[in-house]
């Protein structure tokens, strides 16, 4: 059996210990270093995380036989990391959304492309049965041609879910607020089964929070194969619903909730429909989500580096995501349609 590679996580927050948990019931990987922003915070990770701490970019990218780097920064804090460890000759996984801006998901794409490492991001709905199921449905043609595609997450963040950092809800950390931080999963398996957009026309609002970044917002997009369809995210919706995909053809329909099949009325087929598990969404609390799926995720990357192909979500694809909420934000601001 091959060695397992050897992994170090960059940003110490909660969705590293995500990261850690995953890679810890891996046989191919081992978590080997992090590296955090201070060397106090550092001698703290040191003793959670059970490996060697860092708070020294550099430094923590010498650490001996590293392999493959996982970013869990702050999401506008993807790009430097990302250059330095393609620099170093590191594999990179980057936490969704691969960056704030188009430029800088292109600069860290780049710079995997230059150096040859692979750059994959974190999209681990993408591996949830129950999405599998819909994909494979819509894409072998039983759901006919596509006439509308929904995605909603009208989720909820106490006050102190965006007090508890100084970056959430914030342009340059965040990017914005309920489409790019907690919708952009669900907005990913939209355009994974839908396709190109063509174009959108949003309006999102600041509501009840503090903040830089929108937590109420909707959007309507017109798709390049004209369908049409409804994005709908919130972090001011109490008390938080499971985020849910609708995807309807000329054949059929196929309705996610909490990533689970709640409807599946296709022509001549029996349902797949199952009773929703609410606890599997993080509608109300982001420490809901468990560590699974990012276990398949992180899997799947091992096997792009030892096979040298490409992970499932490559930087280019998950720049697509980062397009459509910025064409959002952008529409919003400026009362127009947003043409790509």
């Amino acid at each position: 059996m091959p060695k397992p590679l050897k992994f170090g996580i960059i940003g110490t927050g909660a969705i590293a210990q995500k990261h850690a948990a995953a890679i810890n019931e891996l046989k191919c990987a081992e978590l080997v270093a992090v590296c955090s922003s201070s060397a106090e915070r550092a001698k703290q990770a040191e003793g959670q995380f059970k490996v060697k701490g860092y708070d020294n970019l550099e430094d923590f990218l010498a650490h001996p036989d590293l392999e493959v780097v996982c970013i869990c920064t702050a999401s506008g804090q993807h790009l430097e990391p990302t250059l330095k460890a393609a620099q170093a000759g590191k594999h990179v996984l980057v936490e969704k959304p691969i960056e704030i801006s188009v430029e800088r998901a292109d600069a860290m794409i780049q710079a995997c492309e230059q150096y040859k490492v692979k750059l994959g991001v974190i999209f681990q709905n993408r591996f949830n049965e129950g999405y599998v199921l819909l994909r494979s449905a819509v894409k072998s043609g039983q759901l006919g041609q596509l006439l509308m595609g929904n995605a909603y997450i009208k989720w909820f963040r106490n006050r102190e879910y965006y007090e508890s950092s100084h970056w959430k809800g914030t342009f340059d950390g965040d990017g914005g607020g309920a489409f790019i931080n907690q919708g952009i999963h669900t907005i990913d398996l939209l355009l994974d089964i839908m396709g190109s957009v063509a174009t959108v026309f949003g309006k999102v609002k600041t509501a009840i929070y503090d903040i830089e970044g929108e937590d109420t917002g909707t959007a309507l997009v017109t798709f390049q194969n004209g369908a049409l369809g409804n994005i709908t995210a919130g972090t001011s919706l109490y008390p938080g619903y499971p985020e849910r995909l609708e995807i309807y053809g000329t054949a059929g329909s196929v309705i996610l909730e909490g990533g689970k099949i709640v409807a599946w009325n296709i022509l001549d087929q029996d349902s797949k429909a199952i009773s929703a598990d609410q606890h599997a969404s993080g509608a109300a609390d982001p420490m809901a989500i468990g560590h699974a799926l990012h276990l398949m995720q992180i899997e799947d990357m091992v096997m792009a580096v030892r096979e040298d192909k490409h992970p499932l979500v490559t930087g280019q694809i998950a720049k697509k995501s980062l397009e459509v909420i910025l064409a959002i934000y952008q529409s919003s601001t400026t009362g127009k349609e947003i043409s790509f």
